[in-house]
């Protein structure tokens, strides 16, 4: 039984398919045979379009593709030559820099958000996953609703209540979206300044804001997936040691489609004495964790709590003074040492001085400071609702651990839902929510975490430098961000002045919003876009 839908191309659509995609018929595929700035450019349309990615070739692409040169390519021809070449230095040899060279455009489709997760785990790759403020699940696929169906579950007693409760926790959702549109339309009526185009866009995504909480982690989504040899890898040694069956299911499908395109690159993950035993490693040490967290912590577990929690639980009181040294080291001949020796006999307003010509003008939030910001760390152990954890989670420099999904911790009702009087409809959504999964609990523990809701809460640590607490804090509190995220990253660049004291480091971050959420938040975004659009057509 396969859990996934299989797309239908015509004849004609299929013949242009082969010559860049490595299959017709998986969720996962490779880009063969395009431009690099085609493949990005797809990768950047494809997290706010219900489509999948070949048919978005298909429909917005191909057309501006000169294919005619392509008509004898076949996707699934590898070249000899090289692969001997890699054969020699990279396996024989083992000079894993070799796998460092060699880059692969991934699409995986029709992935859980719980698996989502374990895809977008590694640093050393570029993510872009589909969007819950764009996209409508109300939309099915193949005629059902998108949402993971392990057939585990499903062929246990417990199949028939799964795809019930699931079917209703959609239509619940399908059935708030005209509702909350129309709620916002007449929060906000339409400009006469605005386009209807870009009125509709911003009504949309508010909408679409206020009810994903009501989506359950076993939504599917689509992720766009760029990264080395070297990268694959560890990406499949990690999903193929995973307690989530899913996982280990799309770690074969994924090396299977990888091994047409990179096939010596990945020689190393099923054999028994490489991959094979790094893997179970890694499935041991994670059992032996767990089996000792269940000793030390026996059945404690936290409650539900009345507000999310953003807690610096770590920070260096000195921090700020080894940035400064670290911003003068450049423009010095002494050694680190006699440096900071110096700037801790400086007056606070001497070193902010230094900070202050070494953040100096920022015209915008794309002008960052440099490295000297990288010598201090935070970190924050957060309980905010998944669906704020999920974009969180996507900023790669740093490093972020979560705890099980469950219900224990309660869930975040948007004010908006409480504004349009909807609050029975979701309130029913997150009870059957967390029935379902306390009833999937025993049997299927890895599985359970299909059934929880977006809004509820999970708990989870996050770690950063404060250079990369500028880039993240600055883009994720911007207006037209999603409130849940926004009010963390709030808390956050709060906590960085007041409870660490870094002030001088909370002032550089100059473009974090602690204004409130606008009604339309995306508004703005879609003037902007509206404007752009306008230009490039001469309107």
């Amino acid at each position: 039984m396969t859990v996934y839908t299989a797309e239908e191309f015509t004849a004609e659509e299929a013949d242009v398919l082969r010559r860049y995609f490595t299959n017709l018929d998986q969720p996962v595929f490779a880009l063969v045979n395009l431009p690099e700035v085609v493949k990005g450019a797809l990768f950047a349309r494809y997290s706010r379009t219900a489509l999948s990615l070949r048919r978005l070739f298909l429909k917005e692409f191909v057309g501006e593709l000169d294919i005619e040169g392509d008509q004898s390519i076949d996707a699934t021809i590898g070249l000899r030559r090289a692969e001997e070449l890699y054969d020699k230095v990279f396996f024989e040899y083992g000079d894993d820099s070799v796998a460092q060279l060699g880059g692969v455009h991934l699409a995986c489709e029709q992935a859980s958000n719980v698996l989502t997760k374990v895809l977008e785990w590694g640093r050393l790759m570029s993510y872009l996953e589909q969007s819950t403020r764009y996209i409508a699940y109300d939309q099915r696929l193949g005629g059902r609703y998108r949402y993971y169906r392990d057939p585990e579950l499903l062929s246990s007693e417990f199949g028939t209540r799964y795809i019930a409760d699931m079917d209703r926790m959609f239509d619940a959702y399908s059935a708030l979206i005209p509702q909350l549109q129309e709620f916002f339309r007449g929060a906000q009526p339409k400009d006469p300044n605005d386009s209807d185009f870009a009125y509709r866009s911003a009504i949309k995504a508010r909408a679409l804001d206020a009810i994903r909480g009501m989506l359950p982690a076993a939504s599917l989504s689509n992720v766009g997936i760029y990264g080395t040899g070297q990268a694959y890898e560890a990406l499949l040694l990690r999903m193929r040691a995973h307690p989530l069956p899913e996982a280990r299911a799309y770690a074969d499908i994924i090396l299977t489609e990888l091994r047409k395109v990179v096939p010596s690159f990945l020689k190393r993950v099923d054999l028994p004495e490489r991959g094979v035993r790094t893997s179970a490693y890694m499935d041991d040490t994670r059992a032996s964790v767990e089996a000792l967290s269940e000793q030390v912590f026996g059945d404690e577990a936290g409650g539900p709590v009345a507000d999310d929690v953003v807690d610096l639980v770590d920070f260096d009181p000195d921090g700020e003074i080894k940035m400064v040294t670290a911003m003068l080291y450049p423009h010095s001949s002494l050694s680190e040492r006699t440096i900071e020796a110096r700037v801790r006999n400086m007056t606070v307003e001497e070193r902010i001085e230094v900070i202050k010509a070494y953040v100096g003008s920022r015209a915008n939030r794309r002008q960052r400071p440099g490295r000297a910001f990288e010598r201090t760390d935070y970190r924050f152990d957060v309980l905010s609702d998944y669906g704020a954890f999920r974009d969180l989670q996507r900023h790669r420099m740093l490093t972020i651990d979560w705890q099980p999904l469950s219900p224990r911790h309660g869930f975040v009702r948007p004010p908006a839902v409480d504004a349009a009087g909807l609050v029975g409809e979701f309130d029913a959504v997150m009870e059957r929510s967390a029935a379902l999964h306390d009833l999937l609990h025993d049997d299927f523990p890895d599985q359970a975490s299909y059934a929880i809701s977006l809004a509820y809460r999970v708990r989870y640590s996050m770690q950063f430098n404060a250079r990369e607490a500028i880039h993240m804090l600055e883009l994720r509190t911007s207006p037209q961000g999603h409130e849940a995220y926004r009010r963390v990253c709030q808390r956050m660049h709060a906590a960085i002045a007041e409870v660490a004291g870094h002030r001088a480091v909370a002032e550089a971050m100059t473009f974090v919003d602690h204004s409130a959420e606008p009604t339309l938040g995306r508004l703005d975004a879609e003037r902007r876009a509206e404007e752009k659009r306008q230009g490039q057509t001469g309107a």
